[in-house]
């Protein structure tokens, strides 16, 4: 499939540091998500999309048509056909709601029936005369997404999508706006620094640091077998020890880490590859207090529980398998199991779910 946007270019503001997108492409209707720290440049390299900046370098191309190019030629937003979301909504204050969706829409012969249209889809019929302020976070949140596919852009582009909403609207909007980025089936990039919002919405990631993008790939790929440390700490994998290769065989790898040792698929690890970071993700980690247990993962660790850290429905436990161990259980799990400072469990963890970068060269 070829790609719809071909971008390249790069953008930096006074005293700031240098923000650069290389070879960003988007082939098709699915969600791709720019994901990083505040100040890592994914906001800019939105802005330069909706052409709201001017790039210093480089090009942005979008089917055939270039937007940008090295100062030479610029396309303004409005002539873009992209729809955007900023993070506040900007919605205007003293309109209405069918107003507000319908500020895009001047001059235009179906505007009426486009807005009833959006109304309807995004179930805001009921709120339709009333002003922003008189909205929940997430109604202003659909009128800002209704606003933006009001002129049926071919791009869509959501900053910051629900990071305006208090923290349970956004548990409860994750998945509504996900049903709803899917039905739209067009190329839709999202910005966001929170994980859950990355792997509830996404379908590939793109992650930012420092201005550059560091790692891209299908979301769950890239939060379960970061590139380098950089990555494993910005997708906030829980577990990240550096261990020893003691031996690579049959495409397996066994390492020591800490007093245990560990068995992991080692099917992209060089071969004179000697230290590695280990990597493990808390909820791949799955706790038992059968000792007998017969079970599939090669990896079965005694384990002492050191903390039992409640984070609303579920809860986390940091353990000493001979290393430090983070695993992420529901709080029933956790009751069931009889968890607290001191007691004991059994760790399994199977061999693909441990994902080792080389230490040295490879995780600056």
């Amino acid at each position: 499939m070829s790609a719809l946007l071909r971008a390249t270019f790069s953008k930096q503001f006074a005293n700031g540091p240098l923000i650069s997108a290389e070879a960003l492409e988007i082939a098709g209707a699915g969600v791709t998500v720019l994901f990083g720290p505040s100040g890592s440049g994914k906001t800019t390299i939105l802005r330069c999309l909706a052409g709201l900046e001017t790039p210093d370098t480089g090009s942005i191309e979008f089917g055939d048509t270039k937007w940008s190019a090295d100062g030479r030629t610029f396309v303004p937003p409005r002539a873009r056909e992209v729809g955007f979301v900023p993070q506040d909504y900007a919605l205007f204050p003293h309109l209405t709601v069918e107003a507000n969706i319908a500020y895009g829409l001047h001059g235009r012969s179906d505007g009426k029936s486009r807005v009833a249209e959006l109304l309807g889809w995004l179930g805001l019929e009921e709120v339709a005369r009333r002003l922003p302020a008189e909205l929940s976070g997430g109604q202003q949140q659909r009128v800002a997404l209704a606003r933006a596919l009001a002129r049926k852009p071919k791009l869509l582009l959501l900053d910051e999508p629900l990071t305006a909403l208090d923290a349970p609207a956004r548990q409860r909007l994750r998945g509504e706006l996900r049903r709803l980025l899917r039905q739209l089936a067009i190329p839709t990039i999202v910005v966001t620094h929170d994980r859950l919002e990355a792997l509830s919405l996404g379908d590939d990631l793109v992650v930012m640091d420092g201005g550059r993008m560091v790692q891209r790939g299908p979301v769950q790929e890239v939060f379960s077998r970061p590139a380098n440390l950089a990555v494993a700490g910005i997708v906030a994998v829980e577990t990240v020890q550096p261990g020893r290769v003691l031996e690579l065989r049959d495409g397996l790898a066994t390492i020591a880490v800490g007093c245990a040792k560990l068995t992991a698929i080692a099917a992209n690890l060089p071969a004179d590859t000697a230290d590695v970071f280990v990597c493990i993700r808390a909820e791949h980690v799955i706790l038992s207090n059968d000792r007998e247990l017969h079970s599939s993962p090669r990896n079965r660790l005694p384990a002492t529980v050191l903390a039992v850290v409640s984070e609303g429905p579920m809860t986390r436990i940091e353990l000493d398998c001979g290393f430090p161990l983070t695993a992420i259980l529901t709080k029933q799990a956790c009751e069931e199991m009889m968890l607290r400072e001191g007691s004991t469990a059994l760790a399994l963890i199977k061999a693909p779910q441990i994902h080792l970068v080389p230490r040295g060269g490879g995780q600056s």
